[in-house]
């Protein structure tokens, strides 16, 4: 080995370490191995950074930004409400959920199908009085299964591309990890929720990893033509029952009916008092086309309410007019006068405008000292004066059929409120408030989400039929996103995972150079020559299970970075195709079931699942000898050496 190989064999070498021990971020040990390499002369200091400006790395931002839209827009939750049983076994609804898990993975980060499926996991778990972690570890693993199907499914994937088009075969298509991945993703899925979810330890959720804020009381409105107009009551309650919800009273013509006939019908225009969890409480109003009262938030509601404001207006106007032409000139003189001295001394009072992009929900608590204490909502008007929406209180699990705007605040109520960031920091600083934690509470605006699919949908088919390359083809899908505001502009920015952006783009020049300087042809030669004794479905072996060792331990993207140019290496020593090498690697970098610290997904269920750190294993294990059963006879099927 010359100077060069050893001293990048060093930076490898701490920087997997560094990966290992925990103590930085991945982001910062990626960032330091790439000073390093500019230090000593491995990397050129003028193309240090390339990297971020990498195809891969610009389509993993673009694609974490579209998965924010069909966030934000609810479409995963319509999607939800179709697709899972709403009465079957546990292994059937887990089975349905991990699939569903692993189909959003395939075209949306998997982080972010986690997220969204994750109150639908503890749901089912508590439905079917099974241990919460018995759900969300199927699920998890579904997810990492799920993204191994598609170009865009996951960050590996893409870095696996970017080596194949610089080793000069150019880009896989959108679809070709599909024939492998999915059949990979398929048998994990089927023996994960048929057996596996069994031998998953059922332990207790972790205490203090969240907070039990109890039920809150909210008023939903039955817009014309929705699901619940013209239901009894009765058939509501049951209706909501799978949510965990029930009807508290009923509001007509601004006249309370309490407690009202479980016979009675509901008509267009009526409120409906519901008392709910808060990580029910969107699926209880979603499902039957329910309206919060409150929540007036899109663009095109408040333009319609400003239309009518002026209406009224002009309509006032009008009327003073001719009443004024009806009075004598002295008296109208007067009149006039009086309006004006009237207008001077009490100017209407201007509505705060607070136009924000993103709408965010922030749990708050009010403190014994708050300003807010004996007042209500309709006293201290707190949607014109604040700019945000008062849309449910919990109060220690003290029930009140009142109108939410006519109820007084006590010390200790929680409230959630509805509105922009700093809207809600002003509200809360104005009246002696604390958040407690911001809410994920997605009602479907069924437009947005129409457009978000579409978006995503005409992205995706765009790059896999070569019309646009991958990275251009996201980009202007996030273009157009942030025009018709599926993601908001200002929502744009917050919805990258800029440590994984920061990662691959210093890893990559890395890389470069562990290929440039040899090394990943020493380390190659060493697989090939000393373990597999020259045999190429070994040496494709040995490339499989150290990428899915090494993924179970440092980050699936970083895996595919260090193991790319090895893989290629041992291929072009053995004279055989790269794809099946490169192949390996994506499916290898997207198994890390043996760790909570391999991948993201797993991390999330840590605290909610009650999860050790020995826990994963259990399944893991007989899933990553599967995936190895699996994965080299299809790989030796669809891309021979």
């Amino acid at each position: 080995m010359d100077s060069a190989q050893i001293t990048i064999s060093i930076i490898l070498l701490c920087t997997v370490l560094l990966f290992l021990w925990g103590r930085w971020r991945h982001d910062m040990v990626a960032a330091a191995a790439l000073l390093a390499c500019v230090f000593a002369g491995l990397v050129p200091a003028e193309s240090a950074f390339e990297g971020i400006s990498h195809p891969a790395v610009i389509s993993v931002a673009c694609v974490l930004i579209l998965s924010k839209g069909l966030q934000s827009s609810g479409a995963v939750d319509v999607l939800t409400r179709w697709l899972l049983p709403a009465n079957a076994g546990p292994t059937l609804s887990i089975a349905a959920l991990t699939a569903l898990g692993a189909f959003l993975s395939a075209f949306m980060n998997n982080v972010g199908a986690l997220a969204l499926l994750m109150p639908v996991a503890m749901q089912m778990a508590k439905r079917q009085n099974i241990a919460t972690g018995k759900v969300l570890m199927p699920l998890s693993f579904g997810t990492i299964l799920g993204g191994m199907t598609t170009l865009i499914g996951t960050p590996p994937n893409l870095i696996v591309s970017g080596f194949r088009k610089a080793n000069g075969d150019g880009n896989f298509n959108m679809f070709d990890f599909t024939p492998v991945g999915l059949t990979v993703a398929v048998v994990g899925v089927a023996f994960v929720a048929l057996i596996g979810w069994r031998i998953v330890p059922g332990r207790k959720q972790a205490s203090g990893d969240s907070f039990d804020s109890g039920a809150y009381i909210t008023e939903a409105r039955v817009p014309p033509g929705c699901k619940a107009e013209g239901m009894t009551l009765h058939d509501i309650e049951q209706a909501l029952s799978e949510a965990d919800a029930q009807v508290l009273g009923l509001v007509r013509n601004e006249i309370r009916v309490t407690p009202p006939s479980p016979r009675r019908r509901t008509r267009a225009g009526d409120i409906l008092m519901l008392e709910a969890e808060a990580e029910t409480l969107a699926s209880a109003i979603s499902s039957l086309g329910l309206k919060l009262e409150e929540a007036k938030s899109t663009r095109e509601e408040r333009e319609k309410e400003e239309k009518e404001k002026e209406k009224e207006k002009e309509k006032a106007k009008q009327a003073k007019e001719k009443a004024t032409e009806s009075q004598p000139a002295k008296a109208k003189e007067h009149s006039d006068a009086e309006v004006a001295k009237t207008s001077e001394e009490s100017p209407e009072k201007e509505e705060v405008s607070h136009e924000h992009d993103e709408v965010i929900l922030s749990e708050l608590v009010v403190l014994p000292n708050s300003g807010l204490l004996g007042r209500t909502a309709a006293g201290i008007q707190i949607r014109t004066s604040f700019g945000v929406n008062l849309l449910a209180i919990s109060r220690q699990g003290n029930r009140s059929v009142k109108r939410l705007r006519a109820q007084p605040f006590r010390a200790g109520d929680l409230l959630m409120i509805q509105g922009g960031p700093e809207a809600i920091s002003e509200f809360a600083s104005s009246t002696g408030c604390v958040p407690l934690a911001e809410r994920e509470l997605r009602i479907p605006n069924k437009r947005m989400a129409i457009m978000a699919t579409v978006i995503m949908a005409l992205s995706v088919a765009v790059a896999a039929l070569g019309i646009l390359p991958t990275a251009v083809a996201f980009a202007a899908g996030v273009l157009v996103s942030m025009i018709v505001r599926t993601v908001p502009p200002r929502a744009v920015y917050n919805a990258v995972d800029w440590p994984v952006i920061i990662l691959l783009g210093a890893l990559i020049p890395v890389a470069q150079a562990m290929e440039t300087t040899g090394t990943a042809g020493l380390i190659a030669n060493f697989l090939l020559h000393q373990l597999a004794q020259g045999n190429a479905i070994i040496a494709l072996v040995l490339v499989l299970i150290v990428t899915m060792n090494l993924s179970d331990l440092m980050n699936n993207a970083a895996t595919a970075a260090v193991m790319c140019p090895i893989a290629i290496g041992t291929a072009n020593q053995l004279g055989v195709s790269v794809d099946p090498f490169l192949m390996a690697v994506a499916v290898g970098a997207s198994c890390a079931f043996l760790t909570p610290i391999g991948h993201q997904n797993n991390t999330l269920i840590l605290g909610p699942g009650g999860f050790k750190f020995g826990d994963y294993w259990r399944l893991g294990l007989p899933l990553d000898l599967l995936v190895i059963l699996v994965t080299i006879p299809m790989l030796l099927w669809v891309w021979p050496l």
